[in-house]
């Protein structure tokens, strides 16, 4: 069983919490997954409504030919992700990572994401007495969300788990937990917070344990009084955005070693969180610092939440300005530090954009082949019209690539934190390539599995288009793609990491001859150093498409390899999705994406 929140605010009462049971696990016994059932065994919500008007007189409203909700499976009922598990070092964690997939499927966990959705946070400045109080209120759904997610260790807690695997496992809980994309902010910020704050050993010492421990403990109080902490990060000011360089909030430091910082931060994500990191120029140069929300007496730390950002999608989550009046500080590394310390949180929120978004592609091709599947047009049901079948196989396709990339990122992380060099270098470039492309494919995705539902895909009922505006974030989070694509040349700057990801994709060489010339092509594309940073988006676009390919041919299904270097590398195919060359098998690739229902 999953923990119930208690909270002091009381629960809010929904229809779905009149019809539907808290989130737990299925019952023991209960059986989950199955098979998607032959086309007779198919079926469409029918009734009849028959209201009676005034004078005596009726109207039927039959309805037909609907899709039944995309409810009651496993969301964890994924072969690419449950390979990788395996394959990446973490096939202890399948059983945990399914339990939490079926709970990601019930119809009670997508309705508290819906209403974390549709009841946003409200900032609270002042109390009703004029008193400074700075408080972030959410709905009932945000916390029970935040307790799954946190109960089940999706924040800090792979940090203190000494098995190979953990940091992959985490990475698996993460994408199947995706029924608020919200939520995941803080989760994903506190678990990129560790390795960074492991930059002052005192603060690690004290800090870490709480930041790992798998108890949810909301609320403004001093941290070392918690019983559990999350983390957030602190640096986007109006001037400089992604050029944090350019920062001007002033860190003033005491005689006992801490400093007073004053200044500004345009985007701050999560500001609920117990403590932030953050950037500010100190004597030496610009600094990271750990700002804790209350201070260790219990008085609030003067950071003055001044708004909350009316944001495209992400809405679930507060985002806030907040203005520093010598709010106390502790210096995490050493002054004029700051980008070299920051960036090892970075890298671990680049890695959750990732993993975000490819857990919204397969979301929406889950949700599309679940459409098409019920739904009859023509004749015939949408899932055996070839024009609909070239377009969730093509959907399918870039939905594995994503995944598999991910699932090897993740391995390569968890092998880089137990100081494994070769993986380290590998991962510096592999994480800058994918962090472009896989997040830069998701919008284009979640667009062509929308219009597969039709107008029902663009009703807000559907679900469709949350996950829409979700779909640009994490592209934008952590280096937009111009940020990333300039990161991926940097990367080069290290011989070996080049080395690396080349001695990677070559584990694949011989096996396709598209892959083949590809790599070729790839290699050569990096010579013309004169041009290289105006290139720098097709170098990415061209690493990132022989690294999936290596990996789908190593690891991927047959059809999907195939498939993926015929029209990726090969370039026989159109502009949009949906237009996959005659003769590939796409029965396997469609059947893979289709939720089976329990």
């Amino acid at each position: 069983m999953f923990p119930k929140v208690c909270l002091r605010a009381s629960r809010a009462i929904s229809r779905a919490d009149e019809i539907t049971p808290p989130l737990q696990e299925d019952a023991p016994g209960r059986p989950v997954g199955g098979t998607a059932g032959t086309r007779s065994e198919r079926h469409s919500v029918s009734f009849s409504v028959t209201p009676r008007i005034p004078g005596g007189s009726t109207v039927t409203h039959e309805v037909l030919n609907q899709v039944p909700p995309l409810a009651g499976h496993d969301v964890a009922d994924d072969a690419v992700l449950l390979d990788g598990l395996e394959r990446e070092g973490a096939g202890w964690a399948v059983p945990e990572v399914r339990g939490l997939g079926r709970l990601a499927g019930t119809g009670h966990a997508q309705e508290q994401g819906r209403l974390a959705n549709e009841h946003p946070p409200v900032l609270r400045t002042h109390d009703r007495f004029g008193n400074r109080v700075d408080e972030v209120e959410f709905h009932p759904a945000w916390h029970e969300l935040m307790t799954v997610a946190v109960t089940h260790g999706l924040h800090g807690s792979a940090w203190a788990d000494p098995r190979p695997g953990a940091h992959v496992a985490r990475a698996a809980k993460f994408y199947v937990w995706r029924v608020d994309a919200g939520h995941g902010c803080p989760i994903s910020m506190t678990y990129a917070s560790v390795p960074a704050l492991r930059q002052a050993p005192e603060l690690a010492a004290r800090y870490e344990p709480l930041l790992a421990r798998p108890e949810y403990d909301f609320g403004l109080r001093a941290p070392l009084t918690k019983n559990a902490l999350l983390a957030g990060m602190s640096m986007t000011e109006k001037q400089g955005g992604s050029d944090v360089r350019a920062n001007t909030t002033e860190a003033s430091p005491l005689p006992d070693g801490t400093y007073r910082l004053t200044g500004h931060k345009w985007f701050t994500s999560a500001p609920m969180c117990d403590m932030f990191l953050t950037l500010a120029q100190a004597p030496d140069g610009l600094t990271c610092f750990l700002v804790p929300r209350v201070l260790p007496d219990g008085a609030l730390n003067p950071l003055r939440l001044m708004r909350l950002k009316d944001k495209l999608g992400n809405r679930s989550n507060a985002s806030a300005e907040i203005e520093y009046e010598g709010a106390l500080a502790w210096r995490v590394g050493a002054e004029g530090r700051g980008v070299r310390t920051i960036i090892e949180m970075v890298n671990m929120t680049r890695l959750d954009c990732v993993i975000g978004a490819a857990s919204g592609m397969r979301q929406g091709v889950a949700a599309a082949a679940h459409h098409a599947a019920h739904r009859k047009a023509f004749g015939g049901y949408l899932a055996d019209q070839p024009l609909m079948r070239n377009v969730l196989a093509d959907l399918a396709i870039e939905s594995e690539a994503a995944t598999l990339l991910m699932t090897r990122l993740a391995g390569a992380t968890d092998r880089s934190v137990r100081g494994d060099g070769t993986e380290t270098a590998f991962k510096r470039l592999a994480l800058a390539v994918g962090k472009y492309w896989v997040c830069k494919r998701w919008p284009a995705h979640t667009a062509e599995a929308l219009e597969c539902l039709g107008g029902n895909g663009y009703v807000e009922e559907s679900g469709m288009p949350r996950l829409f505006r979700e779909s640009p974030l994490n592209s934008i989070w952590e280096g937009s793609g111009n940020v990333a694509a300039l990161d991926l040349l940097r990367a080069l700057r290290d011989p070996r990491t080049l080395e690396t990801f080349f001695d990677e994709v070559a584990l694949s060489q011989g096996a396709d001859k598209r892959l083949d010339a590809a790599v070729k092509d790839a290699r050569e594309s990096l010579t013309d150093t004169a041009t290289i940073e105006y290139r720098a988006r097709r170098v990415a676009e061209r690493l990132a498409l022989v690294l999936q390919a290596s990996l789908l041919v190593r690891h991927g299904h047959p059809a999907v390899a195939d498939a993926f270097c015929a029209t990726r590398l090969a370039g026989d195919r159109g502009g949009a999705f949906g237009t996959l060359p005659p003769g590939l098998d796409l029965a396997p690739i469609i059947d893979r994406a289709t939720p089976k229902i329990g």
